[in-house]
Parts: C-alpha cells; sequence; structure tokens
C-alpha cells in the first residue's frame, strides 16, 4: 500500500551545506605550516559532510511523486512538490500523477451477433496508487494500453453493433450512449486497478462495421428505414381512407356499395402510397361499363 511521507526541508540542508562548505574554505585558506594536518583533514570532513547533504537534496516538481526505497525496501512516497532532503542512500523513482490521455488503435472485433466491427476509444487516466504503480506491475505504461485494448474488445463482444442486428437487445454499441460509456469505463477500472490507475474518462472514438461487410450493412439499413418509411405511409393512407369513408357515409354525400367502396379505397391508396403523382383518369360511363 501507498504510504506518505513528510521528509525534512531541503532549503534548511542546502543553507547548512553552504556554511560547512564555508567552514571547509576557511581550513584550507589558513593552513598551518607547522602542523597542515590539523585543517585538512577538518577541510575534507565538511566538504564530505557538504556531498553527503546534496546527494540526499530532491526536488519534487507540482503533480509528480517521488517514491523512497532503502535497499530493496520500500520507505514512502513524497507527494509535496519543493525541496526536501532524505536519506542520502534512499534511491527515488519518479512518477508523474498528471492527467494523461491515450487512443487504442482501430481495432476489428466480433460484436455479440458476429458481425466485423471497426472501433477504437480515447482514454483518460491518472495514477493514484503510487507503490502499485511503480512495483505491481512491470511497466504501468504498457500495462494501460494493453488492459485498455482489452477492455475494448470486451464491451465490443458482449453488445451488437445495432438494433437492428439484435432487436430485442436494450443497449447496442451505436445507440447506447452514456450507458455504453460508463461501462467501459467501468471495465477499464477494474482492470487498472492493479495498477493504482484510476480512469477518469472514456469514450468511443471509431465505430463502424469492418470494410468487408460494410456495403451490405448499408443497403440492409436503407432497406429496414425504406420498410419502416412504407409502414408509416400506409399506416397513414389506412386512416385517411377509413376516415374519407365515415365521413362520406355521415354526412350522406353519396350511397356506395361494397364494390364501389372497394374501387374507392383501392384509388385512394395508391394515390396516397404512390412515389409518383397519381395521374388522373376521367370515367364517362359508369363503374360497370
Amino acid at each position: 500500500m501507498e504510504k506518505l511521507i513528510k521528509p525534512t526541508n531541503g532549503y534548511m540542508a542546502l543553507l547548512l551545506s553552504i556554511a560547512m562548505l564555508a567552514v571547509a574554505m576557511y581550513f584550507f585558506v589558513n593552513i598551518n605550516s607547522d602542523n597542515p594536518a590539523t585543517h585538512v583533514i577538518p577541510g575534507f570532513l565538511f566538504v564530505f559532510c557538504c556531498f553527503v547533504i546534496w546527494k540526499g537534496l530532491m526536488i519534487v516538481q507540482p503533480n509528480h511523486a517521488r517514491i523512497l526505497n532503502l535497499f530493496g525496501k520500500y520507505v514512502g512516497t513524497i507527494k509535496d512538490n519543493g525541496m526536501f532532503f532524505v536519506n542520502p542512500l534512499y534511491t527515488t523513482i519518479n512518477i508523474t500523477q498528471r492527467v494523461q490521455n491515450m487512443a487504442t488503435p482501430t481495432m476489428k472485433v466480433n460484436d455479440k451477433m458476429g458481425n466485423p466491427v471497426e472501433i477504437a476509444a480515447v482514454i483518460v487516466w491518472q495514477i493514484q496508487d503510487t507503490y502499485k504503480a511503480a512495483y505491481e506491475v512491470a511497466d504501468y505504461n504498457a500495462f494501460v494500453r494493453m488492459q485498455s485494448e482489452a477492455a475494448v474488445r470486451a464491451l465490443t463482444m458482449r453488445f451488437a453493433y445495432d438494433s437492428i442486428e439484435d432487436q430485442n437487445a436494450d443497449i447496442t454499441l451505436r445507440e447506447g450512449g452514456d450507458k455504453i460509456i460508463a461501462l467501459l469505463q467501468e471495465e477499464l477500472n477494474e482492470r487498472l486497478a492493479t495498477a493504482g490507475i484510476i480512469v477518469t474518462e472514456a469514450r468511443i472514438s471509431h465505430l463502424a462495421y469492418a470494410q468487408e461487410i460494410a456495403g451490405a450493412m448499408l443497403q440492409r439499413q436503407q432497406a429496414s428505414a425504406i420498410v419502416a418509411a412504407r409502414f408509416k405511409i400506409v399506416e397513414g393512407a389506412v386512416g385517411m381512407v377509413e376516415l374519407a369513408l365515415e365521413q362520406l357515409g355521415k354526412k350522406d354525400i353519396v350511397h356506395l356499395d361494397e364494390e364501389r367502396k372497394a374501387t374507392m379505397v383501392c384509388n385512394l391508396m395508391v394515390v396516397l402510397c404512390g412515389e409518383k403523382a397519381a395521374q388522373p383518369v376521367l370515367n364517362t360511363g359508369t363503374l360497370y361499363q
């Protein structure tokens, strides 16, 4: 688990090292010719102390963290920014905690119905637990990349591309909207929790049928749209014919037997459902001649 530590102020340590360096210079300048060791040895000791202090100084940039390790043992993490002084024997790992984004490559995946689909996503992520990011995975950047692709593939295989393929589906990839985004983000957070990484946003950036079936699926979508439009037209035309017969009978404009009603209905349906304008025909006789 991540353990936060508060190190010593580095500016005080820096000032102390400067003071030690000044004392060392004083000893070197005022060497006693009769007994030089009395000045040289203290001078070198003060210089050595300066180097020790400088070795323990570190600067932590904003939105960065330093992981401290002592002979293979995790000591803690510094998340405050500024200059600090730590044990000079510590080894450190610098990790950024800035928000990062990544675009997955366009992948070809079979959806729930077995149709090949091209899909890609944009993922916004951030390191939350520095210990897991540094020690639980070998390379957290590669881990994010691979697990993101796996999560997008898994999501695609769970749902159909659209409702044309699966009419009983509550959620589809094309029409799912916020629900698909929420499911993708949840899947990513579960997979990346091992590395101490949290996903703040995930969105599908590309979604289409694969090229080998794109033409056939487009024709199918067009046919479905035409059928749906025709259904609406016929439904409306039937209502209009029914209303026309009802009004003619109610207002006693003309009395029609069943055969004349059938002829009228046929003519009205042709006029209302035809794609082109109807051509009027003048009948100078009767219906039976």
